[in-house]
């Protein structure tokens, strides 16, 4: 029985069967041709939107937290690939 802590994709602390079957459940959500129009989506108004110099503060924060979502629901996808085999 091993001691290691395993720490997610999300910076959580939680079992790293739990925290693959987070990832898998992810995936199979968007991999349906809806899920995956709706990634697409989301990285369009998030990962892929750039911003001129006049954005405050205030605005880059709150777009900065909402990449960080799509960038963790993309790194879900990934893992839960990965963690298939």
């Amino acid at each position: 029985m091993s001691n290691k802590v395993n720490i997610g994709i999300d910076g959580y602390q939680r079992k790293s069967e739990i925290d693959s079957q987070i990832s898998q459940n992810v995936a199979q959500i968007f991999e349906s041709p809806t899920g995956k129009e709706v990634l697409r989506y989301l990285r369009s108004i998030t990962i892929e939107m750039v911003n001129g110099p006049n954005v405050t503060t205030e605005e880059l924060r709150h777009i900065e937290g909402q990449r960080y979502i799509v960038g963790l629901i993309e790194q879900r996808i990934s893992h839960g690939h990965r963690s298939k085999t």
